[in-house]
């Protein structure tokens, strides 16, 4: 799933143009999920909601009432200053940085932001909060969109 990362309202020009104010995408893959909690007879069926700021968006019909399997949240911060640095022409697979695991995120193990094939990418290994057990891999990798703003 890819959305679409905006700046602020006051910081575009006042045209209003969606376009204006777009600064690219953020596709967040999702990889598997592991250990994580059982909440139905024998299994879980889970689903993933993502929120950036005021915008959240599923990942499948979620209508009906289903039991919290936990939550985390993750910074998009240090992907984003890598971008910035508007790298080109590393090998493949070189690492960028590196965010480390601590109390302040849900990081379950150390996370690079490393440059693959023309594209920055971060992946995650995210410890769920609020449940008893279970961790969710994700991808993270900007998307330039043509005629907008970028970083």
């Amino acid at each position: 799933m890819a959305s679409p990362v905006r700046s602020p309202p006051n910081c575009g020009s006042s045209s209003g143009a969606v376009m204006d104010n777009l600064l690219g995408l953020l596709r967040v893959r999702v990889i598997r999920g592991v250990n994580l909690a059982v909440r139905d007879v024998v299994s879980s069926d889970p689903y993933i909601v993502i929120k950036m700021g005021k915008q959240t968006v599923y990942d499948k019909d979620t209508f009906s009432m289903d039991d919290k399997m936990g939550d985390a949240e993750f910074d998009i911060r240090p992907l984003l200053e890598a971008i910035k640095m508007r790298l080109t022409g590393l090998p493949s697979g070189t690492v960028i940085t590196r965010v480390m695991p601590s109390r302040r995120n849900c990081l379950a193990e150390e996370s690079c932001i490393i440059f693959n094939e023309g594209k920055i990418i971060q992946k995650m290994y995210l410890r769920l909060r609020n449940v008893e057990c279970g961790e969710v891999e994700i991808q993270l990798q900007w998307i330039e969109v043509p005629g907008s703003r970028g970083i």
